[in-house]
C-alpha cells in the first residue's frame, strides 16, 4: 500500500509529505488499512475522501486515483476506454475499461492537489540529483589529471563510478530508500521489478551473503584499487570481471526463469562489468601490468571494503529492524482504547468551569483542552506551543484554555506580575492577551524584556480573585505542579506528549457521534 500511496502523493505535488505519511502510517494502530490511509492523510491536512462508488459512474471519476483491484490498493489511471493499475511493486498492467470493471471492488480514495505547489522541493530535488552528477565528473576529471591521461583509463574509471552509483541505488530499493531515478529505473516496464528480485530468497549465495552485496563490493573495492595503484589496478580490474561473467549468466538465468522478474539495476551492472571485462584483448597491453605491489593494494582494497560494508550493512539491517520495532510499539501507543485507559478523573471537578482564562476557539468544541501553566516553568513552553499548534490546525474541532497555577499571596514571586498582566490584558484586550501569551512562551522574551513590551498593569479585585480560585482549585485537586494539562474534564496522561493528541482527533469524534446516536435513540 505504501509505495502506491506515496506515489499518488508526489503526482499531486505533496513532495514534502511523503515521508511523514510513512511515519503515520506505519505506525498506525489500524495498519494495514484503508482507514490507517485516510486517518494518516487527515492527520497531515491532506484533503481526501474514500468512498463506494456505482460502477455507472465510472466514467465521471478523474483520470487518476486510489482504489482496490483484487484486493490490492493501486493506483488506476483512467485514459479514454483503456485502464492502467499500477502496483505496489510498481510493475503497470494495462487493462480495458470491462475487464477492470468486472474485478473492481468500486471502493476509491482521492485526494485534493496540492495548490501550494512546492516549486522549492522540485528544485531541491533536481539540485541534488545534479550535485551528484557534478561530484562523479569531478572525480573523474581529478583522477584523470592526477595522472597520466590515457583513453583506457578515462572509461575504466568512468564505469567503475557508474558501476557504484548503480550499487548504491540497489542497496537503497533494498533496504526501502525508495527514490525517484531508482523507482523509474526499476518499473521501465510491467516485466521489471528490482524488488521482486533483491529481495527474493533466490538471491541469497551464502549466509548473510547475497547477490545485492556483490556490486556494491566490487566497484567499491575497483574504486579504491585505483586510488591505490592507477597504473596497474586496470589489469586486475578487467581479469576478475572475466571471472565474474559466470555469475552474471547465474544472475540472469535466475531472473528469467526463477523469479520470472528482471531487475534492470542487476542487469546495467552486469552490462558494466561485461565492458570492463572487454578491455582484456583489446587494450593497451601497457596499461595491464600486473606485479606483487598492484596484487598487494588490490587485497588491501578489499579488506577496507570489505570490512566497511558489512559494518555499514549490519548498521542498516539493524535500523530497519528497530524502524519497524518503533512502528509496532507506536502502534500500540497510538491505539485509542489504550490511550482511554491511562486518562483519569479529576477528584473535584466541581468550580473548574468557572475559572475564567485566555480562549482559543469555541466553547462548542468536541475537544477542550485546559492548561494551568506557570511562567517559571520550563516545561510549559512545549506544552503551551504543543497545543497552541493543535488547536490552530483543527480551529474547529478543538479549543484551548490557559489558566495558571501560581500563588497569588507569594508577592516575592517576580513572575507573579506576569500572571496579573496577562489576565488583566485578556479582561481589556484578548488578543493583546494572546500576544502577550505568545512573547512569553513561544517567543521566550526574558522577563526584563517582557515586563518593556507590556508594562504592569494595576490590577482590579476581578483579576486577583481570579488568580486566587485557579490556585486554590489546584490545591484541591493536589496538583501542586505545572503544567496541568486536561482534555474535556479528563486529566491527560504523563505518558503521552500533549503533541501526541494530534493521532486521537478523529476518535474523539467518534465517540461524540456515538454518544449523540445514542442519545436519539
Amino acid at each position: 500500500m505504501l509505495n502506491v500511496v506515496k506515489k499518488y502523493l508526489d503526482i499531486n505535488y505533496y513532495y514534502d509529505q511523503k515521508e511523514l505519511f510513512e511515519e503515520s502510517f506505519l505506525s498506525h494502530p489500524n495498519y494495514p488499512s484503508l482507514y490507517a490511509i485516510t486517518d494518516s492523510l487527515n492527520y497531515l491536512s491532506i484533503d481526501n475522501i474514500a468512498a463506494k462508488i456505482p460502477k455507472e459512474q465510472f466514467v465521471e471519476l478523474p483520470d487518476l486515483f486510489l482504489s482496490f483491484f483484487e484486493g490490492e490498493l493501486v493506483l488506476v489511471r483512467k485514459n479514454n476506454s483503456s485502464v492502467v493499475i499500477e502496483k505496489e511493486k510498481g510493475n503497470s498492467v494495462p487493462l480495458s475499461s470491462n475487464e477492470f470493471l468486472e474485478k473492481w471492488n468500486q471502493v476509491i480514495v482521492l485526494i485534493e492537489p496540492n495548490s501550494k505547489l512546492n516549486n522549492y522541493q522540485i528544485q531541491k530535488t533536481y539540485s541534488k540529483w545534479l550535485l551528484y552528477l557534478l561530484s562523479v565528473i569531478s572525480f573523474i576529471l581529478l583522477s584523470v589529471f592526477l595522472t597520466s591521461f590515457s583513453l583506457e583509463r578515462l572509461i575504466l574509471l568512468t564505469t567503475t563510478a557508474v558501476g557504484l552509483a548503480v550499487s548504491v541505488l540497489i542497496l537503497q530499493e533494498k533496504f526501502g530508500i525508495k527514490t525517484e531515478l531508482g523507482s523509474k529505473l526499476c518499473n521501465i516496464s510491467t516485466n521489471t521489478s528490482c524488488d521482486s528480485v533483491i529481495t527474493s530468497s533466490n538471491s541469497v549465495i551464502y549466509k548473510n551473503i547475497s547477490f545485492y552485496d556483490l556490486p556494491i563490493l566490487f566497484f567499491g573495492i575497483n574504486l579504491f584499487a585505483i586510488l591505490l595503484d592507477n597504473e596497474s589496478a586496470g589489469f586486475v580490474i578487467s581479469f576478475l570481471s572475466i571471472l565474474a561473467i559466470p555469475f552474471l549468466l547465474y544472475s540472469i538465468w535466475l531472473q528469467k526463469v526463477k523469479i520470472k522478474k528482471w531487475c534492470f539495476l542487476c542487469l546495467l551492472v552486469s552490462l558494466i562489468i561485461v565492458i570492463q571485462a572487454g578491455f582484456f584483448p583489446f587494450i593497451n597491453t601497457a596499461f595491464f601490468q600486473i606485479t606483487l605491489v598492484s596484487i598487494v593494494n588490490y587485497l588491501l582494497a578489499s579488506a577496507m571494503v570489505v570490512t566497511a560494508w558489512f559494518f555499514f550493512k549490519f548498521l542498516f539491517e539493524n535500523n530497519g529492524k528497530l524502524k519497524a520495532e518503533l512502528n509496532s510499539h507506536k502502534r500500540f501507543k497510538r491505539n485509542f482504547k489504550v490511550f482511554a485507559s491511562f486518562l483519569k478523573e479529576i477528584e473535584v471537578l466541581e468550580g473548574l468551569q468557572g475559572l475564567k482564562g485566555i480562549k482559543f476557539g469555541s466553547s462548542d468544541s468536541i475537544i477542550k483542552i485546559k492548561l494551568f501553566l506557570s511562567p517559571s516553568c520550563g516545561h510549559c513552553h512545549k506544552v503551551f506551543n504543543d497545543a497552541k499548534s493543535i488547536y490552530e490546525k483543527y480551529p474547529d474541532k478543538i479549543s484551548l484554555d490557559i489558566v495558571f497555577n501560581v500563588n497569588p499571596e507569594n508577592v516575592e514571586n517576580p513572575y507573579l506580575p506576569v500572571v496579573e498582566t496577562i489576565l488583566a490584558l485578556n479582561f481589556t484586550n484578548k488578543e493583546n492577551a494572546i500576544d502577550a501569551l505568545n512573547d512569553w512562551h513561544i517567543k521566550k522574551m526574558g522577563l526584563n524584556e517582557w515586563k518593556e513590551k507590556w508594562p504592569i498593569i494595576n490590577n482590579s479585585m476581578l483579576v486577583i480573585g481570579q488568580i486566587q480560585k485557579q490556585y486554590e482549585w489546584c490545591i484541591t485537586n493536589n496538583f501542586n505542579y505545572t503544567p496541568v494539562k486536561i482534555v474535556n474534564d479528563m486529566l491527560f496522561p504523563n505518558e503521552y506528549e500533549l503533541s501526541d493528541l494530534n493521532y486521537f482527533i478523529n476518535d474523539y469524534l467518534h465517540v461524540k457521534e456515538n454518544s449523540e446516536n445514542l442519545k436519539i435513540v
